[in-house]
């Protein structure tokens, strides 16, 4: 049986997003395909735009046999580390192939890159901690890095899902049944691009772009998106800069440092912006530096928001569980064959203490606005 698993977002989703699913299918011939998506709050540090629920629904009518969340021990996370949780939950369902998405036009060799980073991983722990006092940012460090040991692989990261990929590839080489790395190269829109073309296809940004600017974006959506963006509100860092300046103004400098990824005196940069700025844009512009990017920053907010210690998100990556937020009928008859996988189908007081972290930020996320009940009642949305 052939299972492809994709790693996603779907903030929203969007016309691209099904040509992805539909390509997946038919590039590897999949029985099945599995979404890994995450839940409320995304890698680069941001609410989604539309509940997980709703991406999730979104999915499974437009090509998608099963949804299972990636949570927030994950999704918030920098490229390696997201790749680590996603890549794990889709060897756990026994995912046989891996697609996703790229800028890279050429032919570039992922899965013999993944073997490289395996078998010279201390050579690049050596390089990295090498230039660890030179004031550079991660991905930064990791260019100079790859440059230097690796230099055919002409790392470019303004290329984000091309990254994506690398991490993926690296991980997924961790493993004794590696899965087969398919990238598709991405269509038409560029993951930053901000405005589009007379395609049918444009990225999340420039859609989320157009809604914040009150335009129509029902030539690049499907009919399930929009009647979702028509029904309900769409949760950006206003709806929680509020909270977040409350968060930083009420807790002493002592407590703040104890945040997950809290260093080198951030919590007296974050406290004092909070004071000056009138918007979350303002606060990050007044924060971030050369070395602590707008996506760090917009990370380190959520964990501050979400209220995470480092020892909760160990606690919580330590733990192994797969949340179900949907599937199809093809997706359903599969799970039934996997009785020996932690599965959650309906979340109650056991399994909230299992993933006390996904239930806080659901929670958390709830306050942005008028949205449902994200957990407690919850049972995962069966297609047609």
């Amino acid at each position: 049986m052939k299972i492809c698993g994709i790693i996603v977002e779907y903030n929203p989703f969007h016309n691209g997003h099904r040509y992805h699913a539909e390509m997946a299918r038919e590039q590897t011939g999949a029985d099945i395909v599995i979404a890994v998506m995450s839940g409320n709050f995304l890698q680069r540090g941001e609410p989604a735009i539309i509940d997980k629920w709703s991406r999730a629904t979104a999915a499974l009518q437009n090509g998608v046999d099963l949804v299972i969340e990636l949570p927030i021990e994950w999704s918030v996370q920098s490229a390696d580390y997201f790749a680590k949780g996603a890549v794990r939950l889709l060897q756990m369902l026994g995912c046989t192939h891996l697609c996703f998405g790229t800028e890279e036009e050429s032919t570039f060799n992922y899965e013999a890159f993944g073997k490289f980073v395996q078998q010279n991983q201390l050579r690049i722990d050596r390089e990295f901690q090498r230039l660890s006092d030179q004031g550079m940012s991660y991905p930064q460090k990791m260019t100079a890095v790859f440059n230097t040991l690796y230099p055919e692989i002409a790392l470019d990261f303004s290329s984000p899902n091309h990254i994506l990929g690398l991490s993926y590839a690296k991980e997924n080489a961790q493993y004794a049944q590696p899965m087969k790395l398919v990238p598709i190269t991405r269509k038409s829109a560029g993951y930053h691009d901000e405005e589009w073309s007379s395609s049918s296809i444009a990225s999340a940004t420039a859609i989320r772009k157009a809604l914040s600017e009150q335009r129509s974006v029902t030539n690049f959506i499907p009919a399930a998106t929009a009647a979702m963006i028509e029904a309900g509100s769409q949760q950006t860092w206003a709806n929680y800069w509020p909270l977040l300046r409350y968060r930083l103004l009420s807790t002493e400098l002592a407590n703040l440092k104890t945040i997950y990824q809290m260093t080198e005196g951030l919590e007296v940069r974050m406290q004092s912006a909070a004071k000056k700025a009138t918007s979350f844009e303002e606060f990050v512009t007044l924060v971030k530096t050369k070395r602590y990017t707008w996506t760090r920053i917009q990370r380190l907010a959520c964990y501050v928001l979400l209220n995470i210690h480092h020892e909760e998100i160990h606690d919580q990556q330590a733990k192994c569980y797969l949340n179900i937020l949907g599937f199809t009928k093809a997706g359903q008859q599969f799970l039934k064959e996997k009785k020996e996988i932690p599965l959650i189908s309906k979340i109650g007081k056991k399994e909230a203490e299992l993933a006390h972290l996904l239930v806080r930020s659901d929670q958390i996320y709830q306050l942005g606005g008028a949205i449902p009940e994200q957990n407690f009642g919850r049972r995962p949305y069966v297609s047609k």
